[in-house]
């Protein structure tokens, strides 16, 4: 009899910018609710990779202090972000990171931004990976996440990421995964996200 096959499992790097800078385009919010939901949002994001089956550990890059702890309290292992202004290049440090915490687990980087993500879709996108793979965000030109085995992490996102990574030979995954592929970035996504349904830190923030 052939020897089972040993399940993969993945370590999640999301990259965190410092709340007090993000969800700039939630526009006519106050400051401090923008600043209150862009922490939520990634506390949120996390809560659920760390939920879900196939996850060793979730990794988190922040340069803020104060939610770095947040996080750690939360579960995650944090590092601090070095190159701050490049998110590939982040993300290819934290890569680095994982291969050396976390070898046999393959890499899976995931935008801080999906407040309404369950582990169940997570879990049935990662379950399609068989090399490198993405998950096209609900817009359809960027990418929510990014997979690869450690020697192939190669992230591209920016402007029309998802035509980039498929440029560089990277499988589309997940396009069921409807939690997975809804990124707030503006007011309308934050509507379109408490109608599915947010994790409890984003319900908080938004006074539910």
């Amino acid at each position: 009899m052939s020897p089972s096959r040993v399940a993969q499992t993945f370590v999640v790097i999301v990259p965190v910018k410092p709340p007090a800078r993000g969800k700039s385009r939630l526009d006519g919010l106050p400051t401090d609710q923008r600043r209150d939901l862009a922490a939520a949002f990634a506390r949120d994001t996390v809560a659920a990779a760390m939920r879900t089956p196939q996850v060793e550990a979730v990794l988190a890059v922040t340069d803020d202090f104060r939610f770095a702890a947040a996080l750690r309290a939360d579960g995650c292992v944090v590092i601090p972000d070095g190159v701050t202004e490049d998110l590939n290049a982040t993300l290819l440090q934290a890569g680095a990171e994982a291969a050396r915490r976390w070898p046999t687990s393959m890499p899976v980087a995931l935008c801080a931004d999906l407040p309404c993500l369950t582990s169940q879709d997570l879990a049935s996108a990662l379950a399609e990976v068989d090399g490198p793979s993405f998950v096209r965000d609900a817009a359809g030109a960027g990418t929510t996440t990014y997979v690869a085995p450690h020697a192939q992490f190669e992230p591209a996102f920016g402007l029309d990421s998802a035509a980039h990574h498929l440029a560089r030979g990277a499988v589309e995954v997940g396009s069921a995964a409807t939690t997975l592929r809804l990124d707030v970035d503006d007011r309308a996504d934050l509507a379109e996200a408490l109608a599915l349904g947010v994790g409890i830190h984003t319900a908080r923030a938004c006074g539910s």
